[in-house]
């Protein structure tokens, strides 16, 4: 039955990476067809972002009342819904207004799913999570590329990713069943008076290391979103690739994230999460270089995918070590946190880097992503120095117990 469920939410996280990356890929022709400016994108991924950090701050609520099977539910159909308007938008304002069912959806999914997988399923799981997430973003410019090379067709390929997502909501809905029947049987009395007993987003943010970890998340969300959304402006403006070219380089950048969770998750029982999410940082770092140096343009290219490759490790690690480190009670808490903050990034860095670069030069593209990824690697590292101190906190707190209950 875990199994199942299992295969439903790897389902679930496939369909909240199809959108992700498919306005950025698709905007260089988008912004011709609506007669608007590139940097419009940001605007419109601020207000998708918007939505996320709200639906993400009340997830714990809405998920304590309702149950994570029907959030999920509700959310892909939002964001099904929203898609299916892409397809008939003539003007930048719709798409801002269906940016925000969009974004309302895609924040309820991640905190909801991810929490879950965190308490119930062990680390390989939440590496193939994510890369399955890595699958849907690297699907939906796929697609769009396959669109956009007929007539620039990019209203065709969002009407064949609305559909991918009507097919799941029936899925999701026809199975909310199984979360009760799944979980009720290997859920201990000890994990199910902690899920009860969870504490509230104001608690939470008190918890030492939190703040630390909200940080983390939201400079690496802002370098994982920011190179999703500008990579394709890049590569059209500053390399003269033609928008189909660099759709589909995008969408490879996207694989690098997939394949990398992919082997995340095949090692994830024989390697140390920290360890993984510092190989990680200094891969991004390298990738980053690669686009920066002169170099040829085939190597520019594939050094995109190395930051994909970087990225894989970072997020779901972080994620699934957030029980360990704040205890279970505070996981969903936790999580949702980071993921508000993760999107806040996303909101502002983004929209700020398209206004800045469309200023100046999308030649800085690269030197933005430099400055963001060290940041990031130096703030992982104080997060993992934390992670292991308060491990070693516990160690030195349970041999203390088991010594005096023993005398």
């Amino acid at each position: 039955m875990m199994l199942l469920l299992l295969a439903l939410i790897y389902l679930a996280f496939i369909s909240l990476g199809l959108p992700d990356a498919v306005l950025g890929s698709s905007w260089p022709v988008i912004s011709q067809d609506l007669s608007t400016s590139l940097d419009a994108a940001g605007f419109v991924a601020v207000i998708v972002s918007a939505g996320t950090v709200i639906s993400s701050l009340a997830a714990t609520r809405i998920i304590q009342r309702f149950g994570t099977g029907k959030v999920v539910a509700v959310s892909v159909l939002m964001t099904a819904a929203a898609l299916l308007g892409f397809t008939s938008a003539n003007y930048l304002f719709v798409l801002v207004l269906l940016a925000v069912p969009l974004g309302l959806g895609a924040g309820a999914v991640d905190a909801a799913l991810n929490n879950f997988v965190a308490l119930h399923y062990k680390s390989k799981h939440m590496n193939y999570l994510h890369s399955f997430w890595g699958v849907g973003a690297t699907t939906g410019p796929l697609i769009m590329a396959t669109y956009l090379a007929v007539n620039g067709g990019w209203r065709e390929g969002y009407a064949v990713l609305s559909a991918i997502q009507f097919a799941l909501v029936i899925v999701l809905f026809a199975t909310l069943p199984l979360w009760k029947k799944a979980i009720t049987p290997t859920v201990s009395q000890e994990e199910e008076s902690s899920s009860t007993a969870m504490i509230s987003n104001r608690t939470a943010l008190k918890i030492k290391g939190v703040k630390l970890q909200m940080l983390v998340f939201c400079c690496y969300c802002s370098l994982e979103a920011g190179t999703g959304l500008w990579a394709a402006s890049y590569l059209t403006t500053e390399k003269g690739m033609l928008a189909s070219d660099a759709a589909f380089w995008t969408a490879m950048y996207f694989l690098g994230i997939t394949i990398g969770r992919f082997l995340c998750g095949m090692i994830a029982d024989r390697f140390d999460e920290a360890k993984m999410i510092r190989y990680g940082a200094v891969i991004i770092l390298l990738g980053v270089i690669g686009v920066l140096a002169p170099l040829p343009m085939v190597l520019n290219q594939w050094s995109l995918v190395l930051i994909g490759l970087g990225c894989a490790p970072i997020y779901p690690n972080t994620i699934h070590l957030t029980p360990k480190r704040f205890g279970a009670h505070a996981s969903q808490a936790v999580i949702a946190l980071s993921m508000a903050t993760a999107y806040t990034g996303t909101t502002l860095v983004p929209p700020m880097m398209g206004f800045a670069l469309d200023t100046l030069s999308f030649a800085y593209f690269p030197f933005i992503l430099l400055l963001l990824s060290g940041v990031m690697l130096a703030l992982s590292e104080k997060l993992n120095a934390f992670g292991s101190k308060t491990n070693a906190d516990k160690n030195s707190t349970n041999e203390a117990q088991m010594g005096a209950e023993s005398m």
